[in-house]
């Protein structure tokens, strides 16, 4: 979601004229509103949030109420039958986090939604910037406390999520009809749910475009780090897509938006995005040496009593590289056929991210003894270099440059 307005949209659902996107989420707020409150809930001033998603995002302001509501609300307005597994799944996440206490809701509050209409009416967090603005800024100082902030806020909500599982599927099946997709027992990775069958597809896609042989030692690796993702063990809930975009930088913390992807998984596939800066997002930058141990250790803080197991810095390290060798993976499984083509990519490129993420593994997966998966992410990451290079490497977000 982008909460800077990108445009005001003023029209009505004046007699003879086709009512706009922003005027049909506004009446229907309206008409959700009146329901849920019992009374005329006018809402005036429409403005276009232009969300990055499949739903029509509007900020709108309250004309007048007899309740106790904020002066100016966000619609969220999921047109047509395709995005209802998208509205079910946003829907049940802000159910479950409305439900809890103030202090462990990291996300805008829920006051009122409609199932049949595919309708959210939540919070106005107001025109706080997002980490990504944090992230593009010049202030160094201040994109490094919003990231450990943010960390903070992710391991806030795997603790108080972590035992609310049959929860969320309860109210995903009273949306839905059903409580689980077909998929979700495999993995999931920004946009995509990958099927477990693709942990496989990537060494033949590498023999055949970089002449790269995967040892069975480290296919066995992935095999077992995708199952652990698949496991019982450390389950809680996760927006999934982990972009800077898709947080505020708010006086009360960072504050999580958008969970049209929304589910509980194992919340070390989280984490591995803290090793792999936001690897799903539409143009991931890197970050300095160092910043992701500060933030894993300010995501443990929150989380260490839950789970006392992730106290011991050797058992963390080794779920957290099996997490990372997964993300990886599948970044390179899914962006290796767009990028076949490119020639000279710059430092910001798709391409430079793969030859740093694989770098990155394999430096950390040498610290941790992991000598098979050392050698061939290094052996992957010089096939990348070597083809679209040389010397390729991803340029830092700008607050750190």
């Amino acid at each position: 979601m982008i909460l800077d307005a990108s445009s005001t949209d003023g029209s009505s659902l004046g007699a003879g004229a086709e009512p706009s996107s922003v005027a049909r989420a506004v009446a229907t707020a309206e008409s959700v509103l009146a329901q849920r409150f019992g009374s005329a809930i006018p809402l005036a001033e429409p403005e276009d949030l232009a969300g990055s998603g499949p739903a029509v995002v509007v900020r709108a302001r309250v004309a007048s109420s007899a309740f106790a509501l904020p002066r100016t609300l966000v619609i969220k307005h999921y047109p047509g039958a395709a995005t209802s597994d998208s509205f079910a799944r946003e829907a049940a996440s802000y159910q479950l986090f409305t439900a809890l206490p103030p202090e462990d809701r990291v996300c805008p509050e829920l006051l009122a939604h409609d199932g049949d209409k595919r309708v959210l009416v939540i919070d106005d967090l107001g025109r706080a910037p997002t980490l990504e603005d944090k992230l593009r800024g010049s202030d160094s100082r201040a994109a490094e406390t919003a990231l450990l902030s943010w960390a903070r806020s992710l391991g806030r909500m795997h603790a108080s999520t972590a035992s609310r599982e049959a929860d969320f599927h309860a109210l995903l099946r009273r949306l839905s009809g059903r409580s689980r997709s077909d998929g979700e027992a495999g993995y999931l990775d920004g946009e995509e749910l990958v099927p477990l069958a693709a942990v496989a597809e990537l060494p033949a896609l590498l023999h055949d475009s970089f002449g790269v042989r995967t040892p069975d030692v480290v296919l066995d690796a992935v095999e077992r780090a995708a199952d652990s993702a698949r496991s019982l063990s450390y389950r809680a809930f996760s927006p999934v897509d982990l972009w800077p975009d898709n947080n505020l930088i708010t006086g009360a913390g960072v504050r999580f938006l958008d969970f049209e992807h929304g589910r509980i998984r194992n919340a070390l596939a989280d984490v591995a995005h803290l090793r792999v800066p936001f690897a799903s997002s539409p143009q991931p930058l890197a970050l300095p040496s160092g910043l992701s141990e500060a933030m894993t250790a300010a995501w443990r803080a929150e989380v260490v009593e839950l789970w006392p197991a992730l106290a011991d810095d050797n058992l963390l390290s080794a779920y957290t590289l099996g997490a990372q060798l997964v993300l990886v993976w599948l970044s390179t499984w899914r962006e290796l056929p767009r990028i076949a083509g490119t020639s000279r990519p710059g430092p910001a490129s798709r391409a430079a991210a793969l030859v740093t993420w694989w770098r990155d593994l394999s430096t950390r997966a040498d610290r941790a003894g992991d000598d098979a998966v050392a050698e061939h992410a290094a052996t992957v990451a010089g096939a990348f270099d070597t083809r679209f290079g040389p010397e390729l490497d991803l340029a830092l977000y700008p607050a750190f440059r």
